[in-house]
């Protein structure tokens, strides 16, 4: 009865699953949700509704494995087909096609087996032409299959070249550049507690209008997933974007006590998941990335140490990974509203590795 009661409330509440699927988002981003067992009926309907979604899902190296299979099953399809016209029509018990018998119409000259067929079927879908095959005017047969194998090969072709743009565009797959730090942490900014964590860009370019969402996802007592928003900002921007993605930036969300994470320790689970959105400067084009933290990836009286030097090109990815440094920030005021003090002053949060000291 217990273990019917405990499966019970994983179904209805995802973070209370098994301790290795305790997250929603995992830390690159990838969502760990799963409607439906894998390999089961639903799931196979539903990836046929939404092909072109489940096409781009894909790994490259099976989108490699469907592009070259695509057009083999195209090739050895017409390829039997062009075998069975020759066959009906009586073209394989031609000896010489150069001089057929009289009366006699080949369809396609030189197709005298399967394998010259397959032959045909690619130079046809490739626009080879070697010139000794090639299909007769007068058989209106082979001109029909002729223009229908064009017309479901250019339909492939162009499917595929199109899949292989959206995949290369993909703004995910362009946003490896963008890293968040590993674990937030909770600090004292002018007297007020904030929970605070850390992005650094390592894209050749910088991004503009960059944008930061976070959703809690909490557990209580009634067994169900409760999500609340929260803001973070960047010095006194508030609510609007910040104008310029150079390196890193700090957001923070002042911990007042209207904050829903002052609540969240006490629930048995809870997930900060962070969605940041950013366009790129010369293109338009959008940059998405999310990460999240559970309570235990929070560091409580720690605060990220102070970079000295500003963000250069060609810096790999292990050298940024110190801008994520933590040092010891002990927790020394009371949890009180202060929101307005830290309206009128500025904000104790580093943008592009300047900023200044807590103050004690």
């Amino acid at each position: 009865m217990t273990s019917t009661t405990s499966d019970q409330k994983a179904a209805s509440c995802p973070l209370m699953a098994k301790p290795h699927c305790q997250r929603l988002v995992s830390k690159d981003g990838r969502s760990l949700m799963r409607g439906s067992a894998p390999g089961s009926r639903e799931t196979w309907f539903g990836a046929l509704r939404d092909m072109w979604g489940t096409w781009l899902a894909l790994r490259w190296r099976w989108v490699v494995l469907a592009f070259c299979g695509s057009f083999l099953l195209h090739w050895l399809l017409f390829a039997v087909l062009w075998y069975l016209l020759a066959r009906v029509n009586g073209d394989l018990e031609v000896p010489d096609h150069d001089s057929p018998p009289p009366g006699h119409v080949l369809c396609v000259k030189h197709v005298t087996g399967f394998t010259a067929a397959f032959s045909f079927a690619l130079e046809t879908q490739l626009t080879i032409g070697y010139g000794t095959m090639y299909p007769n005017a007068d058989c209106p047969t082979a001109i029909a299959l002729l223009a229908l194998q064009m017309l479901l090969g250019l339909m492939l072709e162009a499917f595929i070249t199109g899949a292989f743009v959206a995949k290369f565009s993909r703004s995910q797959k362009r946003c490896g550049g963008i890293l968040f730090s590993p674990q937030a942490v909770v600090c004292e900014v002018r007297g007020q507690r904030c929970l605070m964590f850390r992005v650094c860009n390592l894209l050749p370019r910088p991004l503009v209008d960059v944008c930061v969402n976070a959703v809690l996802y909490e557990e209580r007592d009634d067994h169900e997933l409760h999500q609340t928003a929260m803001e973070f900002s960047v010095d006194n921007l508030g609510p609007r974007p910040c104008p310029l993605f150079l390196s890193p930036l700090t957001f923070y969300h002042p911990l007042t006590p209207s904050s829903p994470l002052n609540n969240a320790p006490s629930t048995k689970h809870f997930e900060l998941v962070v969605f940041l959105t950013a366009s790129q400067e010369s293109t338009g084009s959008g940059y998405h990335k999310r990460t999240s933290y559970l309570h235990d990836e929070i560091l409580y009286g720690s605060c990220f140490t102070k970079v000295t030097s500003r963000y250069g090109k060609g810096r790999s990815k292990a050298e940024s990974m110190g801008y994520f440094d933590t040092q010891p920030c002990p927790l020394t005021f009371p949890n009180t509203d202060t929101g307005d003090a830290l309206e009128k002053e500025h904000v104790v949060v580093q943008v592009n590795g300047e900023g200044s000291d807590r103050v004690e």
